[in-house]
């Protein structure tokens, strides 16, 4: 799919369907000429439900269809007949996806599993029946009950990938190179900052004919956290993923500062993601040799006051990508 057709975020009009009324119906038969109150109930109004879907992969489908409505519910009939519910509206969404309140922001609910069904608006709660209400004292009421309102508003959908790996780093440290190259993705790739303008996922072949899930999120620079570049719009895929790959090119003229800041940033997104198991992958290391990795990797731990596996890779020549996939599999699983 186009990169451009990858749509994470919308916004829809969504409101469920209004309540039947109930009847002020009275028995009326050829022998029976004083026959009681036999109103039915209305029936509900439709709801409106999200439903997860393993085959889609964006919110693309919910671009163009902004306002989604749910039928009413039907009128209560003669014979204590309950009139028929609204029909249901459903959304299929990826899984990952997130509904929130727009005015506040607020989380309402999250899909993550295929087939599972979360109501995101309910429908009115159909009226009763004039039978309802018969009594000792009133044995002919001639009054029902409307139907309630349904629910309507606009309802914000975010897509936060579902992923085993996500690849965390600054623009142009190579991840998108490493994903092409491990996997059968096709990102976009170019020597140039933020090439990267969407997440890209890729499927890695592991052994035994296993495998795991690689996302590219694009480029993260310093002040991210406060929206700075891409931002907050694309750290929130982050959190979905189950480890952590930070990449810092063999370029860099501070590999320790470069992840003290790309730690910083998720620190200041999200606390809680600073507990997911990550790795340390120094990029283009096809460029320096043997002696400076080793002058590299003793000032990176004289700098970083954490035990993290530091490994030296080049989607180039392939170097370390089979040790690379070994450490991530062990991680995941």
């Amino acid at each position: 799919m186009a990169e451009q057709n990858f749509i994470d975020y919308v916004k829809i009009f969504c409101r469920s369907g209004n309540g039947g009324a109930g009847s002020s119906h009275f028995r009326r038969e050829k022998f029976v000429p004083q026959g009681g109150p036999d109103g039915g109930d209305g029936g509900r109004g439709g709801h409106i439900i999200l439903r997860g879907n393993s085959n889609l992969w964006t919110l693309l489908h919910l671009r163009y269809k902004k306002h989604i409505h749910a039928d009413n519910g039907r009128n209560g009939m003669k014979a204590r007949a309950t009139g028929a519910s609204g029909k249901d509206v459903f959304i299929d969404v990826p899984l990952g996806t997130i509904a929130r309140d727009i005015d506040t922001g607020e989380q309402l609910l999250e899909i993550t599993n295929h087939g599972e069904e979360v109501i995101l608006m309910e429908g009115g709660k159909g009226g009763l029946g004039n039978w309802h209400f018969r009594s000792a004292t009133n044995q002919a009421p001639s009054y029902s009950q409307p139907g309630l309102e349904g629910t309507e508003s606009w309802v914000i959908l975010e897509l936060k990938i579902l992923a085993d790996v996500g690849l965390v780093g600054f623009p142009n440290a190579g991840k998108s190179t490493l994903l092409s190259t491990i996997t059968a993705a096709k990102p976009e790739i170019a020597n140039y900052a933020f090439t990267t303008l969407k997440p890209n996922l890729g499927i890695v072949s592991y052994k035994d004919h296993q495998s795991f899930v690689m996302a590219d999120i694009p480029g993260i620079i310093e002040g991210a956290a406060e929206g700075r570049g891409l931002g907050l719009r694309f750290l929130r895929h982050i959190e979905r993923n189950s480890c952590l790959l930070f990449m810092v090119s063999a370029e860099a003229e501070n590999i320790a500062d470069e992840y003290k800041v790309l730690k910083n940033e998720l620190k200041k997104y999200n606390p809680e993601l600073l507990y997911k198991e990550r790795i340390l992958a120094v990029t283009k290391s096809d460029l320096i040799d043997a002696e400076l990795q080793k002058m590299l990797i003793k000032a990176f731990k004289e700098e970083v006051d954490e035990e993290i596996d530091v490994l030296f890779i080049s989607s180039v020549t392939n170097k370390n990508l089979d040790v690379l996939k070994d450490k991530l599999w062990h991680l995941i699983n």
